[in-house]
């Protein structure tokens, strides 16, 4: 099922009685999710990644905007005839049900035309628990389950309709690191067999970007970039996007460009043709730099790090905004940690130029 946000608003009353007015959570957003895609809705808190969810499956009401389910406006429909599954962070199960009773429980809602049997709904219950590979676990009550467990009671509830779109809401955040991965694995595969379009809300760049087919990055209720997520990666529109993807984070530097050289303090770092002289913002991703003693680029070697494959290299350079630079290199490339400076090349593909005060991306070329 296609689903197209139309110019989507919603302003919520502002808390703050003395200033008054409006808080915006949702800023004029226009995208389409495409059929049977996983769409990641990526942000920091209060982006208006939930709120968008909110609005999605009707339980808020947009302010501005319209939001189709194919062709239909559904935007004035209520959550329980939009056909949408929606998962919780927190699992919401009834303690005092059995795994079953849960799955169960959407069927026995239906009326008219679509009501079950009782034998039906315990057969497509079973149906969506061999689905997420709960079917052992039918007849435990919520309490005797792991966490991981729970969240795959919900996400069978969920299911249990074959709604037209699945709503899940930072559903891994309550479990710990290798639970989080099994997971978000298992959530890919879910989606591919059963081809349901899918939006993943998540503060998590790293969860998004393994298992989503696009990604959508939100700042402070407005849409920043969409697409592929190693395309957003490897082509971040602004300073904003290069900085929330990737991990380590992207390296933020105070540089300029005259006559056509990329200047990081006194060093001239890089040859960037087709951008005027003017102070830029300059990014650098870890994997951006190489070990190299004729490198253009000096800073003060303060450790390195190995991490197995990968080592990465610490250092600092007056122009760098934050505390220290961390450049990711190959555990085989030699570095002498006995001096007190090192020298790197930069890699033009991830090096970015950002303007200073609109902080948006400034192409070049080598």
């Amino acid at each position: 099922m296609k689903v197209v946000l139309d110019h989507l608003t919603k302003k919520f009353p502002n808390r703050n009685k003395k200033v008054g007015g409006f808080v915006v959570a949702v800023n004029d957003f226009t995208f389409e999710i495409p059929d049977g895609k996983l769409i990641g809705l990526l942000g920091p808190s209060g982006c208006g990644k939930s709120t968008t969810l909110n609005l999605i499956c009707g339980l808020e009401k947009p302010t501005e905007g319209r939001i189709l389910f194919g062709d239909d406006d559904v935007t004035g429909l209520p959550p329980e005839v939009r056909g949408v599954g929606l998962v919780f962070q927190n699992y919401a199960l009834y303690p005092h049900l059995t795994v079953e009773e849960n799955i169960m429980f959407p069927l026995g809602n239906l009326r008219g035309e679509e009501k079950l049997t009782k034998q039906q709904m315990k057969d497509k219950a079973l149906e969506a628990a061999k689905l997420v590979q709960i079917d052992s676990l039918m007849e435990r009550k919520p309490n005797e389950l792991s966490g991981g467990q729970q969240q795959r009671v919900a996400i069978a509830r969920a299911l249990v309709k074959m709604p037209k779109v699945l709503l899940l809401d930072e559903p891994l955040s309550n479990l710990d690191a290798r639970l989080r991965l099994q997971t978000r694995e298992e959530l890919r595969r879910i989606q591919n067999e059963t081809g349901i379009t899918t939006v993943f809300v998540t503060h998590d760049q790293e969860e998004a970007m393994s298992i989503s087919d696009m990604i959508v990055v939100m700042k402070d209720g407005v849409l920043q970039q969409i697409g592929i997520p190693q395309e957003v990666y490897d082509e971040p529109v602004n300073l904003f996007v290069a900085k929330f993807l990737g991990t380590p984070a992207i390296n933020v530097f105070e540089g300029r460009v005259k006559g056509g050289s990329l200047y990081i303090g006194e060093d001239s770092v890089l040859d960037v043709k087709g951008v005027d002289d003017r102070d830029v913002y300059v990014a650098i991703r870890p994997e951006g730099f190489i070990v190299d003693d004729s490198g253009r680029m000096k800073c003060t070697l303060l450790r390195r790090e190995v991490m197995g494959r990968d080592s990465s290299v610490v250092a600092k350079n007056d122009a760098f905004i934050g505390e220290t630079i961390r450049a990711i290199i190959s555990s085989e490339t030699k570095v002498d940690t006995s001096k007190p400076d090192i020298r790197f090349s930069l890699k033009p593909a991830k090096t970015y130029l950002f303007d200073r005060s609109t902080e948006e991306r400034i192409r070049f070329s080598v």
